[in-house]
């Protein structure tokens, strides 16, 4: 399974912005830089973790950006569905009508359920579970 450059770059727009424990915001050009995205690019990640319902604008003059909910109820899965319709590691499972073979495949049950792992995997980790690893990533580079 190869996850595209929006949903990588979604998840590191994400962590920026919960990295920000104020919860004041944070600029797009400052999740820009610290994650090395262009912001042009970074204009369409944002449209779409706002259409999501992810992130918002905050308030004023200068307005930067916010979670709209907990660290703990944004699941990657959610930041997945940001930017892709369902998760499908091959393409008959979406739509089988697209295989002459669906129906007596023996192997789309098997993609099927390494499909269902993955999503349960994505679902089960939360952002906040990311933002945890990424804390203990950082104090070992420091004590390093």
């Amino acid at each position: 399974m190869k996850l595209n450059t929006k949903v990588r770059y979604g998840l590191r727009t994400m962590l920026e912005i919960a990295l920000q424990e104020d919860n004041k915001g944070v600029f797009q050009k400052d999740i820009a830089k610290n994650q090395q995205i262009s912001e042009k690019y970074l204009d369409l990640i944002i449209a779409s973790l706002k259409a999501n319902g992810l992130i918002a604008n905050t308030s004023g003059k200068k307005s930067g950006y916010i979670l709209k909910k907990s660290l703990d109820k944004i699941s990657i899965y959610d930041i997945y569905k940001s930017f892709e319709p369902e998760l499908s590691i091959v393409h008959c499972l979406m739509n089988p009508s697209l295989c002459d073979l669906s129906g007596c495949c023996s192997a789309q049950e098997l993609w099927s359920e390494l499909n269902l792992l993955n999503k349960n995997f994505l679902k089960k980790n939360t952002l906040e579970d990311l933002v945890k690893k990424h804390k203990k990533i950082k104090s070992k580079l420091k004590t390093k």
